[in-house]
């Protein structure tokens, strides 16, 4: 569903967030969307703040659903049920970047995905996309080198390996055949030849930094991303969201959106 006039409309959910906002300003400077309407939790201060088009901040997540092409949820895994529930009721796709999610929280995804258009990922950057990309096809050509991830964030990130240390790994597991498993959180000892290790660091003001590096005898092949500010996340989730427009039931990945 795309209006000719404005381009796709988007509902942002979380507005008061920090990436909320972010969504929020990269929409206004994609000429190929524009701005449905935006929902946070009712109590919070920035309910009925004004924003651009006389559009106001409100707490109905399904009032947004029903107004917007598409929509898109960078909140908290608390949130995620009742924005399911609006998209699904209103058949609207969903772009998802929370993280944090409990496996429950994942199938709901999944129900979800067979009603309406989802595309889930815990890094909407558009370098990442392409990294994932090129672990994959690095992972599967060196299948005997040890897999190491080194993730750098913010002192208030609370999930650890961050999301997108996880969709990293899933890539190199991907690459080699095998499914992700689960990480430990701290190695004691020595190393097993098949295990995908991660380091998660905290302090200061990082954005995102993520180091993938394959070690074998004599040599070793590093990849790194590295995001200087929030904004690449955003104009990835609104570059992915136009895309996710009127696409069918089902699940979608940024690997979808860039084609890699």
């Amino acid at each position: 569903m795309v209006d000719k006039a404005g381009g796709v409309k988007l509902g942002v959910f979380g507005a008061g967030g920090r990436m909320g906002r972010e969504i929020i300003a990269a929409i206004a400077r994609n000429p190929l969307v524009t701005l449905a309407g935006a929902v946070e939790a009712a109590g919070h201060p920035v309910v009925g703040a004004h924003l651009s088009g006389g559009l106001v901040v409100c707490s109905n997540a399904r009032a947004l659903a029903h107004t917007s092409d598409v929509l898109i949820d960078f909140t908290v895994p608390g949130a995620l049920a009742v924005n399911l529930d609006a998209a699904c009721a209103a058949r609207r796709p969903i772009l998802i970047g929370t993280t944090g999610l409990t496996p429950a929280q994942m199938k709901a995804i999944d129900a979800a995905a067979r009603e309406i258009a989802v595309l889930q990922s815990a890094n909407t950057s558009l370098g990442v996309a392409v990294l994932g990309a090129l672990i994959a096809q690095a992972a599967a050509r060196l299948p005997a080198w040890h897999a190491e991830i080194v993730e750098l964030h913010h002192s208030d990130k609370a999930d650890a390996p961050s999301g997108t240390a996880l969709l990293l790994g899933q890539a190199i597991a991907r690459g080699r055949g095998h499914s992700l498993p689960a990480p430990k959180a701290a190695r004691t000892g020595k190393r097993a030849d098949d295990e995908i290790g991660f380091a998660s660091l905290r302090g200061g003001t990082s954005a995102g930094e993520h180091t993938v590096l394959l070690l074998g005898e004599g040599e070793r092949l590093e990849l790194t991303h590295r995001a200087e500010t929030r904004a690449v996340f955003a104009v990835g989730a609104v570059t992915a969201a136009a895309w996710l427009s009127g696409r069918a039931p089902g699940r979608y990945t940024m690997a979808d959106v860039l084609g890699t």
